[in-house]
């Protein structure tokens, strides 16, 4: 067997680590058509940058495409586009958790990587992130003093604290971006 006797100072090569996201509409309703339109297109641009999608976790309430006021049912589009189509962002954008399943319980257990607390819901998929990887999480909705919104509900911040530094803890991450 042979043995490899490394110069003072090598390190070896450091391992890419991969790129995450994880984009939630926090609200729900045609009023709140923007919210729903934002994460699909935030879904198109992660797809189109080569993040795969099994790195993509989406949550959204999943009744603004087909609600019985939108001009265009079944479509989102994310901008106006003047004298041709608009692309329709909804098409293709995969929703792991919608309608009763977004709730602050299923955000925190999605960013702390617990599948069990997760089994039977949805998609049941959460972060598999690691030390080495990046970290993007995109939060669209109102929020207010120490809360942010959710379709039926509201999150505290000291909830969303609490599972950041629980993500810090694990070593889910080696950059973490927290889009609000």
């Amino acid at each position: 067997m042979l043995s490899f006797l490394a110069p003072v100072g090598y390190a070896p090569p450091a391992t890419k680590g991969s790129n995450w996201a994880v984009l939630i509409a926090g609200s729900g309703g045609y009023g709140n058509y923007r919210h729903h339109a934002d994460v699909c297109h935030a879904y198109q641009i992660m797809i189109n940058g080569g993040i795969p999608a099994k790195n993509i976790i989406v949550l959204a309430d999943d009744n603004v495409a087909n609600d019985p006021g939108n001009p265009f049912p079944g479509k989102l589009f994310n901008k106006p586009t003047f004298n041709k189509s608009g692309v329709d962002i909804y098409d293709g954008c995969v929703l792991d958790y919608r309608g009763t399943d977004v709730t602050p319980d299923t955000f925190v257990s999605v960013l702390t990587g617990d599948a069990s607390a997760l089994q039977g819901v949805g998609t049941g998929r959460v972060l598999e992130s690691g030390a080495k990887d990046k970290v993007f999480v995109n939060f669209v909705d109102h929020g207010g003093p120490d809360i942010i919104g959710f379709p039926h509900t509201t999150m505290h911040s000291a909830e969303l604290i609490g599972a950041l530094k629980t993500m810090h803890t694990k070593g889910m991450y080696k950059e973490l971006f927290f889009y609000l």
